[in-house]
């Protein structure tokens, strides 16, 4: 019986995955809103009527697809940060993990910039949910780090803010680069300054700076 049981959850499961691999691999081409259902389990190699045993609509596929991208991020960049916020010595350690995310994991990064703007409302609001809980989690680590001493909560959470734009703008950046030639280096170059201008307007962002600036 336990048997029995262990192989229909497995069955599920890889069943589970052909659905979301599949959607992953139509969206390479085209935007969730455009995707159909009938598209995904074609693809899958399954029937429609299996999609609902796992998902309500495409909508909900969309959303556990953003769970799935943004999880590798989310771990690589915490283990990267965690503790002392985004140091200097760090900033070619942060670039490096985002170009090799792009490397590993091309079609979920592709996804999350795509949907983070598109015209699915609730993959849409899942992408800033995710992004925005992150931003939240680096903005304890930048408090904790003596370089955020006199900083606000909204100052914190701004600054974290911009650390994950900019990691997003960078995996934007690195999809859209070849891998040959001189683009891939470039965007790494880019990336590693605009961090370093980050984290020079951090070293000399004073706490009167912060409350009588323009």
């Amino acid at each position: 019986m336990h048997q029995t049981v262990g192989a229909r959850q497995a069955q599920r499961l890889r069943t589970r995955r052909a659905l979301l691999d599949s959607a992953l691999s139509l969206l390479e081409e085209q935007s969730l809103g455009s995707l159909g259902l009938r598209e995904v389990t074609r693809a899958a190699g399954v029937a429609p009527t299996a999609f609902y045993r796992h998902f309500p609509g495409i909508e909900e596929l969309g959303v556990a697809l953003v769970d799935e991208a943004l999880e590798n991020l989310e771990e690589g960049i915490a283990a990267i940060f965690d503790g002392a916020g985004i140091a200097a010595r760090r900033i070619d350690q942060a670039v490096d993990l985002m170009a090799a995310l792009v490397r590993a994991y091309p079609a979920h990064l592709r996804f999350i910039v795509r949907e983070r703007h598109g015209g699915v409302r609730s993959v849409r609001e899942a992408v800033a949910g995710r992004l925005d809980g992150f931003a939240r989690d680096m903005a304890e680590n930048l408090a904790a780090d003596p370089l955020g001493a006199g900083w606000s909560p909204e100052d914190l959470l701004m600054l974290a803010r911009l650390y994950v734009d900019h990691m997003v703008m960078t995996a934007s950046a690195y999809l859209a680069a070849s891998l040959e030639g001189n683009a891939w280096a470039d965007v790494t170059d880019t990336a590693r300054r605009q961090l370093r201008l980050i984290h020079a307007g951090r070293l000399h962002w004073t706490v009167a700076g912060r409350a009588d600036g323009p």
